[in-house]
């Protein structure tokens, strides 16, 4: 065989060689570009109140910084509709208690439960729109009986 028609069969050889990857890779789709898939993000869904659940705002009596804001989380999750928290006006109570604003005191019964506060009083007020006003002082613990929440 002359020099020249080897050249030939070894380029045809090598063009074969080329198509045979080249439709390996089409076949792996690298020759149809998708576009990634699209991401989507929802907000988190807000918990359904259960039976309890009531108006509420949260009054921090304690010299712990946050407490109102973490206790407010904390009932939110739980399915409370906390329509106002901070610092309660006055000293600081060494006991946490549950005012009942309205009704019969379930909520605020069962506000005491959640929070394992002992005292629950009536002291009814209409006008303010609550179902109970929760004032935190400084015996108040986690729920599992740990040291007072942070």
């Amino acid at each position: 065989m002359s020099a020249r028609s080897e050249r030939a069969l070894l380029g045809v050889a090598a063009l074969a060689a080329l198509a045979f990857v080249a439709s390996f890779f089409a076949g792996l789709g690298w020759g149809d570009a998708e576009p990634p898939p699209r991401v989507v993000r929802t907000a988190p869904a807000v918990p359904e109140p259960g039976p309890s659940a009531g108006r509420v705002e949260v009054l921090n009596a304690s010299e712990r910084a946050g407490l109102a804001r973490r206790v407010t989380d904390r009932l939110r999750d739980a399915g409370y509709d906390v329509v106002g928290f901070g610092n309660a006006p006055g000293g600081t109570p060494d006991r946490s208690v549950v005012l009942s604003r309205r009704g019969d005191g379930d909520v605020a019964r069962a506000l005491a439960a959640l929070l394992r506060i002992d005292s629950v009083r009536a002291d009814s007020n209409d006008a303010l729109g609550l179902d109970a006003t929760v004032i935190l002082g400084a015996d108040l613990t986690e729920p599992d009986g740990r040291a007072p929440v942070p």
